[in-house]
């Protein structure tokens, strides 16, 4: 079964804790790194999914789960904080730091992502 386009919806209170969870490992991992000046967690492999993770200089951080298989996902996460700040920080109603209810960003974003499933899911029938 292709399992990695199975999307599994989570509550609110989940998507709140998997990101406190990640911001308090991304901020040890950037005081415990033996190289200076460390960012934190720029990606976690596991046997079944890669997490990848992009701060940017406002410190904002960006972070997708994907199949372990996926490769490249450096231009995704650029193009998902391009949506951010065109269509996010744009917004004159968004307060920063509070949760993203953009419609333009929630669109453009599934559209990215459909494209990357089905670039990915192209990739892997070749490679078949």
């Amino acid at each position: 079964k292709q399992w990695y386009q199975r999307r599994v919806a989570i509550t609110a209170g989940e998507k709140l804790m998997l990101a406190s969870m990640f911001h308090s490992l991304f901020a040890i991992s950037s005081k415990i790194s033996p190289i200076e000046g460390s960012s934190g967690i720029q990606q976690l492999i596991t046997d079944e999914f890669s997490l990848d993770c992009f701060q940017t200089i406002t410190g904002v951080k960006f972070f997708v789960i994907v199949d372990h298989k996926q490769t490249a996902c450096e231009p995704l996460l650029h193009r998902i904080y391009e949506l951010y700040t065109d269509f996010v920080l744009k917004n004159p109603f968004y307060l920063i730091d509070m949760p993203i209810r953009c419609d333009l960003f929630d669109q453009n974003l599934k559209r990215v992502i459909e494209q990357v499933e089905r670039a990915s899911a192209y990739s892997s029938a070749t490679l078949a």
